[in-house]
């Protein structure tokens, strides 16, 4: 194991590269549920600097990171190689979540690649306190095929208008009970939409 000072240039390329990463939170309750969470897609995580990363939060079925995230602010991104060099990284941090409707999202939005978005509902960032590998022997060696394109395409066809009763509805509480997006109010109610740059 490496634990290193930050984030340097050839470990943020190594993280970009990767086709998928881990996001794990859990509530202080000791019998609350803990959660795991694959993320993908190109262009949706981003390393700001060597202590702060960032990635796109889409609505989906749960809210279990952001309900976490709310309480205890605990996160752990972790990424693994599935091909080449073993190796599997994970980025410790407080996280926090900056929705759409929040002043500091534009701004933070423009430093992702990825353009296309209907129904992305927040940016989820953390800072880091622990940047640490170990050597990954055990994780299989896989061939990445392509990226999916089905929560697009899916959110394309949809259109934003169903995604503004998530918050109220499917997005208002973890599955222990903790508040997500339910008592935030206008905060919530406009899901991205359309080409970022166009909208600032």
């Amino acid at each position: 194991m490496h634990v290193y000072d930050g984030i340097d240039d050839k470990l943020a390329g190594w993280l970009d590269s990767q086709p998928v990463f881990f996001v794990a939170t859990a509530p202080l309750a000791a019998d609350g549920h803990v959660n795991v969470s694959p993320k993908g897609m190109t262009g949706t995580f981003v390393v700001f600097d060597q202590h702060r990363v960032g990635y796109l939060d889409y609505y989906g079925s749960g809210s279990e990171t952001i309900a976490h995230l709310r309480e205890n602010g605990r996160i752990t991104l972790m990424f693994a190689a599935f091909t080449g060099r073993t190796n599997i990284v994970r980025l410790y941090g407080t996280g926090r979540i900056v929705l759409t409707q929040d002043p500091e999202f534009e701004s933070l939005r423009a430093a992702f690649p990825k353009q296309r978005v209907t129904a992305q509902r927040a940016i989820v960032m953390v800072d880091l306190d622990r940047v640490s590998d170990s050597c990954g022997y055990a994780v299989p060696l896989m061939d990445f095929v392509a990226h999916r394109e089905v929560l697009d395409l899916h959110q394309e066809k949809r259109g934003p208008e169903p995604y503004r009763e998530y918050p109220e509805t499917k997005n208002a509480t973890s599955i222990d009970g903790l508040p997500a997006l339910g008592d935030l109010g206008e905060r919530t109610r406009e899901p991205a939409s359309g080409d970022p740059a166009a909208r600032g």
